[in-house]
């Protein structure tokens, strides 16, 4: 019972608001109270859907209570049948603890930030909605059911990027995530067929068991004989791409920064980025299978994370900034998975999920504070103006930053979190183990870099908003900062309560059958036993990243301009994202473009409908206008008419007749 109330509050919620959306409001008043309903409702199923999802936590994960429940027959043909049953185990149980205790501090937020909004209903519908297809895609008992669910989050992220319409470039970046989000599901589509094909089922428990007996079976691939789980696992790896932002698929996850604040948290924190590492864990016994499925996981998510922390060093909009270490982040979580440290790529999703909502917010507040300025280069010297929202973006940045004393139980949440990842990366024993561990170290530096250049250039130095933007600077109400204070603490403790169960001692137990791991494939354990230095590591180039930062733009800020104009080309090659857009842009977006318009100006219109529709009514049009033509009303036409055909009859009977 309390499964189904994680799952289905949330859309009980999204569906009462979707009704208020449509009652009318004839004055000032009933529009408040309609927009108060709409906020109670969706925040209080939010928060007792956390309440149940803590509750079923502690039974699952803790107890070892794994089960599933199902609910009715969904689709029974031939031999697909599939349920519709929730999947609970601890690795569902995890991911419910993250979507739905970040999603109600984004609901609560809401209240405050979207105060003078006139869609309240509507934005707090698509919330809950959100939160519904995420929950289905985690408690999904077989891949057509967690399919629902991923394309439900991607229509909600779609609404939800879009909220302002009247915006053209909101509709852009909606239709931008949208597309390209469409790449990588029809990558998860065709997975979907492929195991169907293999596995004569798509129930996961099905596959898995029958994983074993499979791991040398072949597909034929476009007339070639393949790997039959490596074929699997890369499609459902494409999916995994476009959902969460690795590089190839990641051009949306900037511009989806056009949404209002709550929606990037809740898109980058706790829902829809994440559903790809999830993916990749919970079909852990078919990657195990494919060392080459493993190793492009590694590679992609390694390169991820240098390549976003690249361009977050160089970036100006904040949220862009946090935007790029989401998708950084994201990059260890899938390099994580890659060398079979598949708890230790959860355990940062869960850490992540908090201080990466608690920034997201946290810059909300910063945007609500500076009058809907976003730009850094316009902010500065605002600390002791909401020194609230300041010291709650000091915890963010550290916990990201992976703060901590290697050898003790002192750290922010990402220091227990993302440290295991780069010493799995270095237990791997692996060449591909070995790139993604010096990406990691690479990417920490950059990490700690543009986390506190970030805090400098908002926070610090001279002003650099106009005045009347300064005098309107302003703490968030309480409404906002209190879940701030709530994803603070998971910030600073989450790491310390979950290291032993997650990626320590308690690991086997605590997992239980929900991830699998082939003894071939030790990295986690080799974790617990990397050289000292490399433990050191990554606190220390974060140090070192934290003074150069300081250094760059407190202490001397002219530095950096000189360096862009020494390294121009490196510069504007950073700025521009690696011209990964205009790349698309030229080899992709064009051409289709001239296709289309080459197909609907001469294939629909020249072709198909000048030699049909359009041709045959142009022909009737013309006849009909020349037979007209001859009906003038003048009896004296008529009567030449009638000689010329009397003339035309008799000269066909003397000619028929003349023989």
């Amino acid at each position: 019972m309390l499964d189904m109330l994680v799952v289905f509050l949330p859309l009980l919620g999204a569906i009462i608001a979707g009704i208020i959306v449509f009652v009318p409001s004839e004055d000032k008043e009933k529009q408040h109270q309609r927009d108060t309903l709409a906020q109670v409702v969706t925040c209080l199923g939010l928060v007792l859907s956390a309440v149940c999802a803590v509750v079923v936590f502690y039974d699952v994960a803790l107890d070892g209570n794994a089960r599933v429940t199902d609910l009715f027959t969904w689709i029974d043909s031939g031999t697909l049948e599939i349920s519709w049953a929730l999947k609970v185990d601890s690795l569902t149980a995890v991911m419910m603890i993250v979507v739905t205790v970040v999603s109600a501090m984004v609901h609560i937020y809401s209240i405050g930030y979207m105060h003078h909004d006139g869609s309240i209903p509507r934005f707090m519908s698509y919330l809950s909605l959100f939160t519904f297809f995420m929950l289905m895609l985690i408690t999904g008992d077989n891949l057509v059911q967690i399919f629902f669910g991923w394309e439900g989050v991607g229509l909600a992220s779609y609404l939800l990027i879009g909220f302002w319409y009247e915006k053209p470039s909101a509709n852009a970046a909606a239709i931008k995530a949208f597309v390209v989000n469409r790449v990588g599901d029809f990558g998860f589509a065709l997975g979907i067929f492929a195991v169907f094909m293999l596995f004569d089922t798509i129930n996961l428990d099905s596959i898995f068991m029958a994983a074993e007996s499979n791991k040398d079976a072949t597909l034929n691939v476009f007339g070639g004989e393949f790997h039959a789980l490596t074929v699997i696992c890369l499609l459902l790896f494409v999916g995994a791409m476009g959902k969460s932002a690795q590089l190839g698929l990641h051009t949306w996850l900037p511009d989806a920064m056009e949404g209002p604040t709550p929606v990037s948290a809740l898109i980058h924190a706790a829902t829809m980025v994440t559903a790809g590492v999830f993916l990749v864990a919970r079909m852990s016994p078919l990657f195990e299978y494919s060392d080459t499925a493993l190793t492009v996981v590694t590679l992609v998510g390694g390169t991820t994370a240098i390549f976003a922390a690249t361009v977050g060093c160089v970036q100006n909009d904040i949220k862009r900034v946090i935007a790029y270490s989401t998708c950084s982040q994201l990059g260890y979580m899938f390099f994580a998975c890659g060398v079979s440290a598949y708890s230790a790529g959860i355990f940062h999703l869960m850490t992540h999920g908090f201080f990466k909502a608690l920034l997201f917010l946290g810059a909300g507040s910063v945007i609500h504070a500076m009058s809907d300025e976003q730009d850094m280069r316009k902010m500065g010297g605002i600390w002791k103006l909401i020194p609230v929202t300041y010291a709650l973006m000091w915890i963010g940045s550290l916990a990201l930053a992976g703060i901590g004393i290697p050898g003790t139980s002192f750290g922010f949440a990402g220091f227990f979190s993302k440290d295991v990842i780069i010493e799995a990366a270095y237990g791997a024993h692996t060449g591909i183990g070995m790139y993604a561990f010096w990406m990691g170290i690479a990417a920490a530096f950059l990490t700690a870099f543009y986390s506190w250049r970030l805090l400098i250039m908002t926070f610090h130095g001279t002003p650099r908003a106009d005045e009347r933007t300064m005098a309107h600077v302003h703490e968030s109400p309480k409404v906002m900062v209190f879940p701030l204070l709530v994803l603070a603490a998971g910030a600073v403790f989450a790491g310390f309560l979950g290291v032993e169960n997650f990626v320590g001692v308690n690991t086997v137990e605590f997992w239980g059958k929900s991830i699998f791991i082939l003894e071939s494939h030790p990295a986690l354990e080799n974790a617990h036993h990397v050289p000292l230095w490399v433990k050191v590591a990554p606190i220390a180039v974060g140090v070192v990243g934290i003074v150069m930062a300081y250094w760059f733009y407190l202490i001397s800020p002219d530095i950096p301009a000189r360096i862009a104009a020494r390294f121009q080309g490196i510069y504007l090659f950073l700025l521009n994202k690696w011209y990964f857009d205009e790349l698309y842009e030229r080899i992709i977006i064009r051409p289709c473009f001239a296709l289309g318009r080459a197909l609907w100006k001469v294939g629909d219109g020249t072709l198909i409908d000048g030699l049909g529709p359009d041709g045959i009514s142009a022909a009737v049009r013309y006849t009909s206008r020349r037979a007209s033509a001859l009906q003038t009303g003048y009896l004296y036409h008529y009567a030449f008419a009638m000689l010329i055909g009397v003339v035309v009859f008799v000269t066909w009977y003397i000619l028929a007749h003349a023989g």
